[in-house]
């Protein structure tokens, strides 16, 4: 898959546009997706034209495709949020303003200018609202396509539009090629479907798309990881659609620390593309599965690669045999990757027989599920040794029992005589059990 990523300055208010694009280019993003707003290219600048032709000249220096957001917050009027908009009496302003974001996308060789809806004001009917804003779109996409410009409208969470199906009403009733422009949160947040099957309903039509993270139901930006979209098959299916614009990382509330969140976005979204191109691989090539456990470590990073190595085990349907071999001649990360992934029972011994402590740990989990007590109550009785956290033991409260209790006792008498002490967890244990 060839996805381009870009940021969005919208999560560098805190930064100049010039040390923002330094920022954004060094990282390694393909893009940038430029919200004007007072600080980073204000429309209503007297020398506007100046500001276009240097942000061009810092653009292209570094190598930067670009889109233009117009989601300013205060820009149009000091006291409500994100007003006019196409839907309020004095709709010429918003009107106005997207014409000029128009120009500016021109004189920048802009891939796209993304704009939305707004919220139907209470006085508004929702049949009037649906007119003016079919009228005004229509007013836009035209002055777009006269000047070459891809104009995406953005459905929005709590605006008029706010689903693909009422984009789809609103093409209608504007009689022209209405673009679109994607955020992937917003799938998860609002869609009736999944995020993968949202991108491949819009795929035909996007001209721009945004990324982060979310919850059902919740309009929150978040990073990625910390909301509830499965990315590798969403970024898969984009790719499938054909799109090759800017996939812009879209945090507007991250600017406090936009250079760390902006390299961890682009760190993220690369492993997920490998793992969706891996994932892809495998369903044709079954074969290509150790070779990609050796890679994931090389292609995600080492904080990454064990859940990468986790869910490309679960993709393949592994007999016994191949999963001890994979276990057998694996390093140590995946081993454990593989005691994670497909426990065996002879694998989670041989992992409690060495003195790696992630292996150990990683027997000890639910691994261990079906160890005979015996056995279990060893490998508790060595993660204690090694200085393991107890918190990782599947089912202890469950299967802690005397016996286990006698023998951490023995452990602690013979530590006591050595002028060592027990872990606390393991001391609380023992005084539970006792």
């Amino acid at each position: 898959m060839s996805l381009r990523f870009g940021y969005g300055t919208n999560g560098f208010a805190n930064h100049r546009l010039a040390d923002a694009l330094d920022v954004i280019a060094e990282v390694g993003y393909a893009g940038v997706a430029l919200t004007l707003d007072h600080a980073h290219l204000d429309p209503y600048a007297t020398d506007v034209k100046d500001q276009v032709a240097r942000t061009a000249r810092l653009l292209a220096e570094r190598e930067l495709g670009v889109v233009v957001e117009t989601g300013a917050r205060y820009l149009l009027d000091p006291r409500r949020k994100h007003a006019p908009t196409f839907l309020h009496d004095d709709a010429e302003r918003r009107i106005d303003f997207l014409k000029r974001a128009i120009d500016i996308a021109a004189g920048l060789g802009a891939e796209a200018v993304s704009f939305w809806a707004g919220v139907r004001p209470a006085h508004v009917s929702a049949e009037v609202a649906w007119q003016l804003l079919a009228e005004g779109c229509a007013e836009v996409v035209a002055y777009a396509a006269e000047r070459g410009v891809a104009a995406g409208f953005e459905p929005e969470p709590g605006m008029l539009v706010e689903t693909l199906a009422d984009w789809a009403r609103l093409r209608d009733l504007v009689g022209a090629d209405l673009k679109l422009t994607l955020d992937i949160g917003h799938c998860r947040a609002n869609e009736p479907q999944g995020v993968a099957e949202s991108v491949r309903i819009a795929g035909p039509h996007l001209v721009n798309v945004q990324i982060d993270d979310m919850r059902r139901g919740v309009h929150e930006h978040l990073e990625f990881g910390e909301g509830e979209i499965d990315f590798p098959p969403v970024l898969r299916a984009l790719a499938e659609t054909g799109y090759r614009g800017l996939v812009a990382v879209e945090l507007p509330r991250h600017s406090h620390a936009a250079p760390d969140v902006a390299a961890r976005s682009l760190t993220f979204l690369r492993a997920a593309q490998w793992l969706g191109d891996a994932l892809d691989q495998l369903e044709r090539e079954p074969a290509a599965l150790a070779t990609l456990l050796s890679a994931a470590r090389r292609k995600v990073g080492r904080a990454a690669a064990e859940d990468v190595r986790v869910r490309l085990l679960g993709a393949v349907t592994l007999s016994p045999d191949e999963a001890a071999e994979l276990y057998r001649y694996g390093d140590n990360e995946e081993k454990r990757a593989v005691l994670l992934a497909c426990p065996q029972p002879d694998l989670v011994r041989d992992a409690l027989r060495s003195n790696d402590t992630r292996l150990v740990a990683a027997a000890l989990g639910p691994a261990a599920r079906d160890l005979p007590d015996a056995e279990w109550r060893q490998g508790v009785l060595k993660s204690v040794f090694m200085g393991l956290p107890l918190s990782g033991v599947d089912g202890l409260p469950q299967r802690a029992d005397a016996e286990l209790g006698r023998m951490l006792a023995a452990l602690r008498r013979e530590r006591e005589a050595a002028g060592r002490t027990m872990p606390d967890d393991a001391v609380d244990l023992l005084e539970r059990l006792h």
